[in-house]
């Protein structure tokens, strides 16, 4: 592939498999984009499919042959002992080799990644942490985990896991999570958790965004939710800090939409639990919205 060659992506979520095709030279500005549904529940030969029909999906659209090699951001991680994939929320992907069930398919190279880090990577690179030495890229939705940029480069860690801070355990928490651990920063503080929570404490069956806006109504419920996301988001990222000390956090996911976090209360609430008399971290917003992850993916063929 040459410097200034078009870059592929796909970027594989519980919903939706994504794909574009972007200009290295002019990165936020896709040649081609689109999507098809995953179809998780249908399994893991269905999902596999899915992939592949998008790449096919970006030929058509664009009239060019898919190149030697595609990044692709995941749910989970790739084992770098066994090359299966693990740590997915996506279940039926666990155990699975699909990095090399890819490459067989299309006959090219896949350059795979968690989610989280082709996040980071998108927003180290060319959205809210550009110029930046150390970024933390956080999704906050459905799931919690991580991606951390050190110079424009993922780091990942001896095990691959480097960033999972959605499964560190939390002061006086106890629900089971997925993963088998009990008290996960992901079983309080995602999206379905803090409804869930809403829920438990004599509130209705309602998405995130309506807590929200019930908060700011004055309904005390909804408060209370909000301030046990401010609470536990404190404690959860203090830790984190403390050992990576990074100079921006960039906050995405549908949790990340909620102001709270970004509020001066928050910070103070986060220094309570820092080993420093201060916190300087800039706290932001993504700039890239939702085209970060499959943008990331892209950008590890670069």
């Amino acid at each position: 592939m040459t410097q200034n060659s078009p870059l592929w992506g796909i970027d594989l979520g519980g919903t939706k498999v994504e794909g574009v095709i972007m200009d290295p030279q002019n990165p936020n500005v896709p040649i081609h984009r689109l999507r098809r549904d995953t179809g998780s529940s249908h399994g893991y030969d269905h999902i596999l499919s899915q992939i592949v029909g998008v790449i096919r999906d970006l030929e058509a659209a664009s009239g060019l042959s898919h190149p030697s090699s595609i990044g692709i951001g995941t749910p989970g991680i790739v084992d770098p002992v066994t090359g299966s994939l693990k740590n997915s929320n996506t279940v039926c992907l666990n155990g699975r080799p699909l990095r090399d069930d890819l490459d067989t398919a299309l006959k090219c190279s896949f350059v795979m990644a968690n989610d989280a880090n082709c996040f980071a990577l998108a927003e180290a690179i060319c959205g809210a942490g550009q110029n930046e030495e150390v970024v933390l890229g956080l999704i906050l939705g459905t799931g919690v985990g991580s991606g951390i940029v050190i110079n424009g480069k993922i780091l990942n860690g001896h095990h691959g896991i480097a960033g999972e801070w959605g499964h560190n355990p939390l002061c006086g928490e106890s629900r089971l999570c997925y993963c088998g651990r009990r008290g996960c920063v992901e079983t309080v503080i995602a999206g379905p958790s803090l409804e869930r929570f809403y829920q438990e404490n004599g509130g209705d069956k309602v998405r995130l965004p309506e807590i929200v806006s019930r908060s700011q109504a004055g309904e005390l419920r909804a408060i209370q939710t909000m301030e046990l996301l401010r609470g536990k988001f404190a404690e959860a990222i203090a830790a984190v800090i403390n050992i990576l000390d990074p100079d921006v956090i960039v906050i995405g996911g549908g949790v990340g939409n909620v102001s709270l976090l970004y509020e001066k209360t928050t910070r103070e609430e986060i220094l309570r639990h820092l080993f420093n008399s201060e916190i300087s971290t800039s706290i932001v917003r993504p700039q890239l919205g939702d085209s970060a992850g499959v943008f990331g993916a892209a950008l590890l063929t670069a």
